[in-house]
């Protein structure tokens, strides 16, 4: 019987942001996080969870 196993990885990073407000500074870090000027690595790494896989 083969077995299909799903492996999520979680990553974690606390990033400075300077803004005028929460909304400004979410933004301004989901920009920056979209256009890979955060990125997150091994080095971030908080947690993992293997379950078995589902089509959703």
């Amino acid at each position: 019987m083969i077995y299909k196993l799903e492996i999520t990885e979680i990553l974690s990073k606390i990033v400075e942001v300077e803004a005028n407000n929460f909304m400004e500074a979410y933004l301004k870090t989901k920009q920056n996080y979209e256009n890979e000027r955060i990125i997150l690595d091994e080095n971030d790494f908080m947690d993992y969870e293997i379950k078995e896989f589902s089509n959703r």
